[in-house]
């Protein structure tokens, strides 16, 4: 009994904190009197506890009152408990299961307040709470239909509103031929109207045309929620269940440059875990290294002919790519060093030490070259090459064959997959595995040891065919369930030269990525002494306005193109400081923070502005500001269903555009036209500007570029 009291006591203020509208003493237990023995438990509800008797209820934990309550919007439900009649015992309550009961209770209640803090900091999805709303107009308006259309998007055109609801048509047709029903889209627009629950956000609807539904919002409503960011930051979603996402990208192959080739995947898979890491899920970065196969008995045979003395004298390798091709025009040509280095592979896969060594120098000289590239592009990756899966390739040939799916052609071990007419080869004839054992034992390992809840393959549009056999091998053998867990290719295309074909150099060869870095900071500095910034400058501030250029506008061109298409390669595109380019994106962000600076507003006082100023949007330039921002929540989450950053980018762009316009038709600092002292700050406009700011430097950080406070 003690301890019973002791755990009310201790958790009081966490009880109530999470009532609506009651702060009370709380008895132990719940029960469903109070809302019917029957009662249910329905989707967005949870039951909670809800007044007192007094103290007296407390001394003898007889009041048992329960009753059901909507979750605030954005909030998961965390738990359905089933709630049974506990009548009162004589003479008090059990202490041990009472105890237990009231200890789920607290951590329950604890659980939800976290979710309800962290959602009433988060960014509202606009075009979620109306896909909300007209879900529950339409569930009302015609309870019988199952998976009714639900489309809501923002109005193309808004002279006729804000966001528009078009599911009057598509209920048209299903009328038609589920129940032979002859309804215009007018009418079932009409009376999904008429069902629109109460609601913070819509001001009015309008029916137009066939049937459209043309949805104004309230102006306080999108005061609130910008009030809101300013005070919070750009908040993630509340995404309920933290999910486990593994991402595989960039992995070039050991004693190869990265090139050109390698750009896409590294930047597009950054830009990825980065989106998944601030919407809040456990993100695991790898880099599916080419480091093992037969390639490596020839360095290590040219390494052992070069540097004898490679295990006591560490080899000064200075290029491994010429290093790569000398070993490969003797293995091309020379018959005994090519037997020898078949001995050398076998040698390795024994773990024989000496050759162990090699393979770990050579690995090491290659390692250094990557990391210089992702220092400079800001990329983090934890290594797991081929080599890691080594070892479990033998068990993934063995569950093949001991499920059945193994056929033996010509000495090979292969695996056909419904669907697909080449099939897998997971053992060649003579014993060796193949890139097709590895990918699946990396699957494998991903899915069964790491738990991915979702799973994305960074990689070339090439390599298509082979990925979604091996992931469709792995369905097959029951390693995942497609409706459980996500296992995703999101292809690329190529890097094309301004001749619209594959970029290459001069001669010929692949452009090494390290001297597209290189050209890309010359071109950079080059553009900035061209707009006369290091007059105005500081060496320091211009070195980083350089590096913010130059990787910035080499990221934004991948990302700001659809990565399923090809794109040109052009310095002189991505450098122009007109139109959709990274360079005029990072000019106007300083811009834009410069405003308030040069109207001596600190950023202490645009906290407090915050917090008392009320944003007003009678402007339509304000408004149409207001609503851009506020649109950044619903840009994330279609890009977290479909993996396309592109459309980010184009999102960045209308906001910078949007912000232009409002800049040059609503003052935010007046001054004096001949004295030019400033007259009047318009603090709402000064904290749009901020707020147009905040979501610019959220963005940019998803994209992996680093603005500048002076450019």
């Amino acid at each position: 009994m003690k301890n019973v009291r002791r755990l009310i006591s201790s958790h009081r203020q966490v009880l109530a904190s999470c009532v609506m509208g009651s702060s009370a003493e709380f008895s132990t237990r719940i029960t469903d009197k109070g809302v019917g023995s029957n009662a249910a438990l329905h989707s967005g509800e949870v039951f909670v506890l809800r007044g007192s008797k007094g103290k007296a209820a407390l001394e003898s934990l007889d009041f048992y009152v329960a009753y059901v309550a909507p979750v605030p919007r954005g909030v998961s439900p965390i738990c359905q408990p089933c709630f049974a009649r506990q009548p009162r015992k004589k003479g008090g309550c059990n202490g041990s299961s009472d105890v237990v009961n009231l200890a789920f209770w607290i951590l329950f209640f604890q659980s939800l307040q976290e979710e309800r803090s962290k959602t009433a900091k988060s960014m509202i999805n606009i075009n979620s709470c109306l896909q909300e709303i007209f879900g529950a107009a339409i569930q009302a308006a015609y309870p019988d239909l199952e998976n009714p259309p639900l489309v809501v998007t923002p109005s193309q055109q808004p002279k006729f509103g804000d966001y528009q609801c078009n599911s009057a048509m598509g209920i048209t047709q299903i009328l038609l031929k589920t129940k032979e029903q002859k309804v215009s889209p007018r009418e079932i627009a009409e009376k999904i109207s008429k069902n629109i629950p109460a609601n913070e956000c819509i001001e009015k609807v309008e029916i137009a045309g066939p049937g459209f539904i043309n949805v104004h919002l309230r102006k306080d409503f999108v005061s609130k929620q910008l009030s809101s960011l300013l005070m919070n930051g750009v908040q993630p979603p509340a995404v309920g269940k933290r999910k486990k996402v593994v991402v595989d990208f960039s992995s070039p192959n050991i004693a190869k440059e990265m090139h050109v080739g390698h750009l896409r995947s590294t930047i597009i898979g950054e830009s990825m875990c980065r989106l998944f890491e601030f919407a809040g899920y456990d993100v695991l970065r790898l880099n599916h290294l080419g480091d093992w196969g037969t390639q490596f008995g020839m360095l290590i045979a040219h390494l052992q002919d070069k540097f004898p003395d490679y295990l006591t004298v560490s080899p000064p390798i200075g290029d491994l790519q010429a290093f790569y091709k000398e070993s490969k025009r003797r293995f091309d040509t020379e018959e005994e060093f090519k037997k020898r280095a078949y001995q050398c592979v076998v040698l390795l896969q024994s773990k024989n030490p000496d050759f162990i060594k090699a393979w770990e120098l050579i690995c090491d000289v290659s390692r250094k070259e990557f990391q210089k590239i992702y220092n400079c592009l800001d990329i983090t990756l934890i290594e797991r090459g081929e080599s890691f899966y080594h070892e479990m390739m033998k068990d993934i040939v063995k569950e093949f064959e001991d499920k059945g799916f193994v056929q033996v052609d010509d000495g090979r071990k292969i695996v056909f997959v419904p669907g697909f007419p080449v099939p897998l080869t997971i053992m060649k004839s003579d014993g060796g595995y193949t890139y097709d054992t590895s990918d699946l034992a990396a699957l494998k390992h991903r899915l069964c040891e790491e738990k991915a809840d979702i799973l994305i393959y960074v990689v070339d549009s090439g390599q298509s065919v082979h990925l979604q056999t091996v992931f469709a091998a792995g369905q097959m053998i029951g390693w995942y369930d497609p409706k459980v867990t996500r296992v995703a290719h999101a292809a690329f295309g190529v890097v094309l030269g301004e001749d619209k074909k594959k970029f290459k150099t001069r001669s010929g060869d692949t452009v090494r990525l390290i001297d597209l870095l290189e050209e890309g900071l010359k071109r950079a500095m080059d553009k900035l002494k061209d707009k006369e910034r290091d007059k105005v400058l500081t060496a320091e501030e211009l070195k980083a306005a350089q590096t913010s250029v130059a990787f910035g506008c080499i990221k934004y061109a991948d990302l700001s193109h659809n990565r399923l298409n090809d794109y040109v390669f052009s310095f002189d595109k991505m450098l122009d400081d007109r139109g959709n380019t990274a360079a005029y994106l990072l000019y106007a962000f300083t811009r834009i923070r410069a405003i308030a600076r040069l109207a001596n507003i600190d950023e202490q006082m645009l906290r407090k502005a915050a917090r008392e100023e009320v944003l007003i949007l009678d402007h339509e330039k304000e408004w149409k500001l207001g609503k851009c921002i506020l649109r950044f929540p619903e840009i994330l989450q279609k890009i977290l269903e479909d993996l396309l950053l592109h459309t980010l980018c184009d999102y960045l762009y209308e906001l910078a555009t949007t912000f232009t316009e409002f800049y040059d038709n609503c003052y935010c600092v007046e001054k004096d036209r001949q004295s030019g002292q400033i007259v009047k700050v318009n603090m709402w406009r000064l904290l749009l500007c901020e707020a147009t700011a905040t979501v610019m430097a959220k963005g940019f950080d998803i994209l992996g570029i680093k603005p500048v406070q002076r450019m």
